[in-house]
């Protein structure tokens, strides 16, 4: 359909039409989120799909919507400045608002949500396509999407503390993965906000996170360059990492049961790996 059918059912709110089916619209609104438009993506595809997972337009269908979403995470990846990354950073948003659904009402199985938790993981540490803002077609943002998506999985109650483990490792697999590319485009304070929806569960004791938080402030340390390659591509996303955890854990709603010892630790990791800034000061 055109444009114009998708303009008329956003000014009639978002309900749901009724001249054809369901499942057509679905698969129309599918091949939305892929589009390089952001008219088309953002402000059709992703707010319809999210707000009808909302109303309970999916509810006994949610396992089929969740299962596209999961096999769109797959669509191109491996590729780099393509426009496949709309499909999987949005199927990603999708996939999230489902498994926010199920954790309020309980539709699906254990199992089902897992399967989801596993296929997320999986693609955010195989993305490649790292872009933010992609001019004249809008956020392509995987890495920031994908944060979003794994926070909603931890406030997931079929997910319990080894699984909850998995997400922090995977998070910080994500971060100290080496690449040529600094996350500047907001996703290290959202890939720190899915980290306290893990940490708000208060199933994760401080010597599991500790030991987390070591391993990230080894990475954050910037080391002699021996080659002609910028050490801060190796330590910048780390570092931006600890310190957008570490404002979370400052200011944010809902601090953690581990939040008074863990904030002593980020700031003994931020002296350590900021000397020259955060290190002790001397007199001229």
């Amino acid at each position: 359909m055109g444009a114009g059918y998708w303009q008329h059912v956003r000014a009639a709110g978002l309900t749901v039409p009724a001249d054809r089916p369901l499942d057509e619209l679905t698969a129309e609104l599918t091949t939305l989120l892929g589009s390089v438009d952001p008219d088309e993506r953002d402000r059709t595809a992703y707010p319809t799909l999210a707000t009808w997972i909302d109303r309970g337009v999916y509810d006994d269908l949610l396992a089929g919507l969740g299962d596209g979403m999961a096999a769109g995470l797959s669509v191109g990846l491996g590729e780099r400045g393509t426009d496949t990354v709309f499909r999987r950073s949005f199927s990603a948003l999708i996939l999230a608002e489902c498994i926010e659904r199920d954790s309020r009402l309980r539709l699906l199985p254990t199992g089902k949500v897992l399967e989801w938790g596993d296929r997320i993981t999986t693609w955010y540490l195989r993305e490649q396509d790292l872009r933010g803002f992609v001019p004249g077609k809008g956020w392509a943002h995987a890495l920031a999407h994908g944060a979003d998506a794994i926070g909603r999985l931890a406030r997931s109650p079929h997910l319990s503390g080894p699984e909850l483990t998995v997400l922090l490792d995977v998070i910080a697999d994500r971060v100290l993965l080496h690449g040529d590319t600094l996350l500047v485009s907001g996703e290290p304070d959202r890939m720190a906000l899915a980290t306290m929806e893990v940490l708000r569960r208060d199933l994760l004791p401080l010597t599991v996170v500790e030991p987390w938080v070591a391993r990230l402030a080894g990475a954050a340390r910037q080391h002699a360059a021996d080659t002609d390659r910028d050490p801060f591509l190796d330590s910048g996303n780390a570092e931006a990492f600890l310190r957008a955890l570490y404002l979370q854990l400052a200011i944010g709603p809902q601090p953690p049961a581990v939040r008074s010892d863990l904030l002593l630790a980020l700031v003994d990791t931020l002296r350590t790996t900021n000397p020259h800034t955060l290190g002790a000061t001397h007199d001229s």
